[in-house]
């Protein structure tokens, strides 16, 4: 049974559900990291949780990547996975 912690916050007027993933989600090509977004973003809404879903990983050298709309860029840029687990405040599942 598939299960994720993730951070549901408000940020910039925006709902974000934040879901770390490991570290292999960044070395899958961008259409398989879509359908995975695309799955979690189903199943956030189907848990009762409002937002977009941004799928981050560990991409290295103490790095955060993830997987957010352009303008949410800079947003993402200023925080890390530390950041993102001490906001962890909802779990999904399936």
């Amino acid at each position: 049974m598939p299960h994720f912690k993730v951070a549901h916050i408000r940020e910039q007027g925006q709902d974000m559900i934040i879901v770390p993933l490991d570290s292999a989600f960044g070395r899958k090509i961008t259409s398989e990291q879509q359908s995975v977004r695309t799955e979690l973003q189903a199943r956030s809404r189907a848990a009762g949780l409002a937002g977009t879903v941004v799928p981050v990983w560990d991409d290295g050298f103490g790095r955060m990547g993830f997987f957010a709309p352009i303008g949410w860029r800079a947003f993402f840029e200023s925080i890390n996975l530390h950041w993102v687990f001490a906001n962890v405040n909802r779990e999904i599942y399936w």
